[in-house]
């Protein structure tokens, strides 16, 4: 994760106030692919979406997004979705990213939800699901394994 997360009091903060937008501002990367984070209308969790910007086309004659722009776009939403839901603030390392692309990603805005499958002590695991249209019509799915490194105060 990036530097910017080694302020305890600050990852502790937004940590308690679920402020997503304030992690997001600190990845460079999700900025320049245009990822942000709504509160589900359902009230289940957050969506996560990207934006349909030039910079992600990977295939100009379709046009079609990038493959590593949608991965990136899945591994930043499990990331930043695992450290809201977990019970405290902490820093996940990915140990292993798989992902399905099942249908062409348009330049279109693209969707996202996770879903936290297990938080234990030292592990997680999250699914992602990305869409553009419909949910029923995902264009990728994602599982992430995650490290859950506890924060130490010497990391400020």
């Amino acid at each position: 994760m990036h530097e910017g997360f080694r302020d305890v009091a600050w990852l502790a903060r937004t940590h308690a106030e679920g402020n997503v937008a304030a992690w997001l501002e600190r990845l460079p990367y999700a900025r320049l692919i245009g990822v942000s984070a709504t509160p589900d209308e359902e009230g289940e969790g957050l969506i996560y979406q990207l934006e349909p910007r030039e910079f992600n086309v990977g295939n100009i004659l379709l046009p079609a997004l990038h493959g590593g722009v949608v991965a990136a776009f899945m591994e930043t939403a499990g990331t930043l979705d695992l450290m809201l839901s977990a019970r405290e603030p902490r820093l996940p390392r990915i140990v292993d990213f798989s992902i399905d692309y099942l249908r062409t990603a348009r330049v279109v805005p693209t969707h996202a939800r996770c879903r936290l499958l297990r938080e234990g002590r030292r592990l997680a695991n999250v699914q992602v699901t990305a869409w553009q249209e419909s949910e029923d019509q995902p264009v990728a799915t994602a599982r992430l394994h995650l490290v859950l490194g506890a924060l130490e105060p010497n990391d400020a």
